[in-house]
């Protein structure tokens, strides 16, 4: 996929302690997703067996087919390492079909599907759309550098679900102006977007997260 322009990439804290983050390497966005990471200070590494996956302190789960991924995830003998590291508190970011997994929920599951289940969040799947309505919103992001009034996010929306319902303990970060829909979470050590911000050269979503990394 094409990268995007946007807002200029924030820069590492100097004297931060290195983070490693891995991008789960199956399928979908992950050469974006390291870039994006180096980007906002840490490092990144690709992550397909269980042994690389003990040497990260976050995961990012990336956009892609949702049910391909975890097809892939078991091949591998990944998913119960990966429910493993999640459920024993390590950061992880899901960025598209990455939420999906994330999900409690699912409205229009997909036969045997799975998700680790780790956000109280009710999702749906590719609720904006086909691939040929993929299109891009300028939101506010609660929490990113910049604060109300720093510029905008410019999301990508590519065959991307949606948030229906959250419970309690999760925080509604934005919102798609358009039709009101949640579109970025957070709970805990666990933050997800319903679009691509890898597919942009705005770090700042990836710097919410190395930082969550840090104070871990």
């Amino acid at each position: 996929m094409t990268q995007m322009t946007g807002t200029p990439a924030v820069p590492a804290s100097t004297g931060a302690r290195t983070a490693t983050v891995g991008v789960l390497a199956l399928q979908g966005d992950v050469a974006e997703h390291l870039r994006a990471v180096e980007s906002a200070g840490a490092t990144a590494i690709p992550v397909r067996h269980p042994a690389e996956l003990d040497a990260v302190g976050g995961l990012i789960i990336p956009g892609g087919e949702s049910t391909t991924i975890w097809k892939l995830a078991a091949i591998f003998g990944m998913t119960g390492p990966l429910r493993e590291r999640i459920a024993g508190g390590m950061p992880v970011f899901g960025s598209c079909a990455g939420l999906i997994m994330l999900a409690a929920r699912l409205v229009d599951r997909a036969s045997d599907q799975e998700t680790f289940g780790v956000i109280d969040m009710t999702v749906r799947r590719n609720a904006f759309g086909r691939q040929g309505e993929s299109f891009e919103s300028d939101i506010e992001i609660a929490g990113i550098a910049g604060g109300a009034a720093g510029p905008p996010f410019r999301a990508v929306f590519i065959r991307a679900p949606w948030v229906e319902e959250i419970g309690p303990g999760v925080q509604a970060l934005a919102t798609e102006p358009r039709t009101g829909r949640i579109v970025a979470v957070r709970q805990g050590p666990a933050l997800a977007t319903a679009f691509h911000p890898e597919l942009t050269d705005d770090n700042r979503l990836h710097s919410i997260f190395v930082d969550m990394l840090r104070d871990t």
